[in-house]
């Protein structure tokens, strides 16, 4: 399941007033938050007990309590991951200092991601990839290189799907979605520009939204019908999306082999046939 701050962040689309002023100081003070008592939190919120235990509800936690556990868990992962946060590259590096550097901001970045999985989005999201029409893939750059990936997993399984490395092809794609497709929209960011447009033409004709952004509000996940999302672990100088990019192929692998795994013998079926024996001298 997702961890608690992004329920909230996700909720907080169609929170009340009342609850987001909850939702707000939660996100804001995790760490005090994940301290306070039920009454001392409805305090600082200006808001009452009542509010809170049925906000904590509607984020699927039986209370209170259930939620504040989650909260704490959530703060102690997040204070590892400081504990072993590695420098950025440096000009003076050794070839033998960048190897460790760019493996453990990767392992980290893979470690966090698995903790940003909400297992109910992945089980919705492959529902509606599996039942859709036309399953579109949207990506520039770094993200292009995700969205290929999962067009050619798709396709060997015979959900076929398509991509495009020319960004006006893929927005007449998005203008031909309908009721019937699934969008899967890859921006590390969530703020590019031409797959917010893409995610925008898609919605308008009725297509549903799967994204695959970094945590955090967004356009691009504001407009998503499912969030997925992969930590925000780059190096700063980020010359070119390494960690973001394994996150990426991550997740992908994961709805790839949940999809598989949705219709079993079926896809052993599949991947059979669609095997491309190589011949040997």
């Amino acid at each position: 399941m997702a961890i608690a701050t992004i329920r909230l962040k996700e909720y907080k689309k169609v929170a009340s007033p009342t609850e987001m002023a909850v939702i707000d100081f939660i996100l804001k003070h995790p760490d005090e938050a994940s301290r306070l008592t039920i009454y001392k939190l409805a305090e600082k919120t200006f808001s009452s007990p009542s509010t809170i235990i049925r906000l904590c509800k509607k984020n699927g936690y039986t209370g209170y309590k259930d939620f504040s556990k989650d909260l704490i868990y959530e703060q102690a992962i997040r204070s590892n991951y400081k504990e072993k946060n590695i420098s950025d590259l440096t000009r003076t590096d050794e070839v033998d200092e960048i190897v460790k550097k760019v493996t453990h901001k990767n392992i980290l970045s893979l470690e966090e991601t698995a903790q940003l999985i909400d297992n109910d989005v992945v089980k919705a999201t492959v529902e509606e990839i599996l039942t859709c029409e036309k399953l579109s893939i949207f990506g520039i750059g770094a993200s292009l290189i995700v969205a290929k990936d999962a067009q050619l997993k798709f396709t060997r399984i015979n959900k076929m799907s398509y991509v495009s490395e020319d960004w006006h092809t893929q927005l007449l794609m998005a203008k031909n979605m309908s009721e019937k497709d699934v969008a899967l929209i890859i921006s590390y960011s969530g703020q590019t520009e031409e797959m917010i447009t893409c995610a925008k033409v898609a919605k308008e004709n009725g297509a549903k939204i799967i994204s695959i952004t970094k945590t955090g509000d967004s356009p691009i996940n504001q407009m998503a019908d499912y969030s997925l999302y992969v930590a925000s672990s780059e190096f700063s100088f980020r010359s070119g999306a390494m960690s973001s990019r394994i996150a990426q192929l991550n997740v992908i692998d994961i709805l790839y082999t949940s999809f598989i795994n949705r219709m079993y013998e079926q896809s052993l079926e599949i991947l059979e046939k669609t095997q491309i024996k190589k011949e040997r001298d």
